[in-house]
């Protein structure tokens, strides 16, 4: 079976940087053995799969060594390739996921999504979290992931968390953030269990920083910033119990695979 790839850098104007997802249109579901076989062999953060439903579209999204309930780059390199490769008419699209139903606009040369908010909360951390994640946190919340908040954009940036050790603390993953130098946050993630030691660029962790940093600034719109090594701009809105998620995105590849 020939299959259509795509691999599209998330959350940047330009190739080689932000967050790099494999997209696949599907005519029907292949059995999960075999998406997430797929998944593996691209040996990206994320792999994404969708098939049409009618006026939407059904998307799921897998890691190398698992599927997700929410992936926001993916969601966002799906969508341009819809728009850019496949002429997708009417300028919003709409997805049914494990998240329910998330949207992506075309707003002049950006990518809208809208997706839930997932506000954080305090909570006792893990014994091993401190130790694991490093640094002197100045607040330790939770939602999905743990959200690890420092005093400075430096810190955050020196951070070399132990993988093995994160591995075995019951989270999804691990969120660190700090105010931004030249930006309202920066943050950068962690999800060693499953598959992602460092995501470059994510947008359903901002699902948890945007309703944080919104309450803690004073501010609906916000201008995020990831600070990994390829690095990543979002530009965010609060609306209620819902985050508009704003980038670009650059196609780097487009071709088959034999399956």
């Amino acid at each position: 079976m020939k299959l259509p790839i795509y691999q599209v850098d998330a959350f940047t104007s330009t190739v080689f940087k932000g967050n790099p997802a494999a997209v696949c249109p599907l005519e029907a579901w292949l059995p999960e053995e075999t998406l997430q076989a797929i998944a593996a062999e691209n040996n990206l953060s994320e792999t994404a799969f969708f098939v049409r439903n009618g006026g939407s579209f059904q998307l799921r999204w897998f890691t190398p060594a698992c599927e997700v309930d929410l992936c926001g780059h993916a969601t966002l390199a799906s969508a341009h390739v819809l728009f850019q490769e496949l002429n997708e008419p009417g300028g919003v699209v709409r997805f049914d996921t494990k998240s329910g139903e998330l949207s992506v606009r075309l707003d002049a040369d950006k990518l809208v999504m809208n997706f839930p908010a997932r506000a954080p909360r305090p909570i006792e951390p893990d014994p091993g979290l401190l130790s694991a994640i490093g640094g002197e946190p100045v607040e330790i919340l939770a939602a999905r992931d743990y959200l690890i908040c420092y005093a400075s954009e430096a810190e955050v940036k020196a951070l070399s968390p132990n993988m093995e050790a994160l591995k075995k603390i019951d989270r999804f993953a691990f969120i660190a953030t700090a105010p931004g130098h030249d930006c309202d946050f920066v943050s950068r993630f962690f999800a060693p269990a499953k598959g992602v030691p460092e995501d470059p660029v994510t947008g359903s962790a901002h699902c948890t920083l945007v309703p944080y940093w919104a309450a803690r600034l004073g501010e609906a719109s916000l201008h995020a910033r990831q600070i990994s090594a390829r690095g990543g701009d979002l530009f965010c809105k609060l609306l209620g119990d819902r985050v508009e998620i704003a980038g670009h995105a650059a196609l780097f590849l487009k071709g088959t695979i034999s399956v």
